[in-house]
């Protein structure tokens, strides 16, 4: 962990677990945080980050990033199998749960607050913490189960009602609910702004009674692995500075589908990347 004399406040809070992917051409980190920070980090914007993970594991790709590592015996693990009949997920291994107790003081009053799980590690009760932050979520590790061999499926958030009116906006993709339409409904009148992500598809926007969907434009897809949370930080980050969802889902959209052209965090936005995203939607 960080020494605490050293911690100056940042723009945007994100918690949850760093992970390490298994994939043919071996460990690679990942996690929505690792995702969502480097997005707005190439937003300019000051980062922060609290979660938990091995000591041992190297956040080299995180370097400048300021990170309260909370000491665990392993780092949360996936693997990724492709199968004819699809994705099968194993999760091999998890980190600490985080609480607010992990989160230091000086983070406490971040203007904007990104609470990303992936393996349900965060306590439901952080979303009540943070009253004046425009509290972004990511609800995906809610939305997991795993069985004894790790083997991960889908699962039912019960702790959807006591989380979603707390947050100012909230992003999931279309396969998170099993394409469940009541539950998206359920979703949309608890939370100001619901995105669903539905990849090549694009992402519908519900907000104050209204929907719309944003077509992406058209990418050769090489590697849809953390676009979503790219998609997340950059709307969480415009909607804090514009308070218009559509601008905001425009933004996301383009950075997210420029993406999937490239393998694991090399997907992330440059600084030039952002420029250029804001430049195609101001003209």
């Amino acid at each position: 962990m960080n020494s605490l004399a050293t911690i100056e406040p940042v723009d945007y809070l994100l918690i949850g677990h760093v992970t390490q992917d298994i994939t043919p051409s071996g460990l690679k980190l990942g996690g929505t945080v690792s995702y969502a920070a480097l997005t707005a980090r190439a937003f300019g914007i000051k980062v922060g980050i609290v979660t938990s993970c091995a000591d041992t594991l190297a956040l080299n790709e995180l370097a400048g990033i300021p990170v309260i590592r909370k000491s665990a015996a392993a780092t949360t693990t996936f693997e990724n199998i492709s199968t004819p009949d699809g994705r099968i997920q194993y999760l091999r291994s998890t980190a600490a749960q985080l609480t607010l107790a992990d989160v230091p003081t000086t983070w406490r009053t971040a203007p904007i607050v990104h609470l990303g799980p992936v393996a349900a590690e965060l306590d439901p009760g952080l979303a009540e913490a943070f009253p004046h932050a425009l509290l972004g979520i990511t609800p995906q590790g809610w939305l997991r189960a795993w069985n004894a061999e790790g083997l991960v499926s889908y699962t039912d958030w019960p702790e959807a009602l006591r989380v979603l009116p707390h947050a100012r906006a909230a992003v999931l993709s279309i396969e998170d609910v099993r394409g469940d339409e009541e539950i998206i409904q359920e979703y949309a009148v608890e939370v100001p702004n619901l995105i669903v992500t539905e990849g090549a598809r694009g992402a519908r926007i519900y907000w104050n009674g209204d929907v719309r969907h944003i077509r992406p434009p058209q990418e050769e897809e090489i590697d849809p692995v953390g676009a979503g949370d790219i998609f997340a930080a950059a709307f969480f980050i415009r909607f804090a500075a514009t308070r218009d969802p559509w601008e905001s889902a425009r933004v996301a959209t383009l950075l997210a589908a420029h993406s999937v052209t490239l393998r694991s965090l090399a997907g992330v936005p440059t600084p030039a990347d952002v420029q250029s995203s804001l430049t195609e939607i101001i003209h």
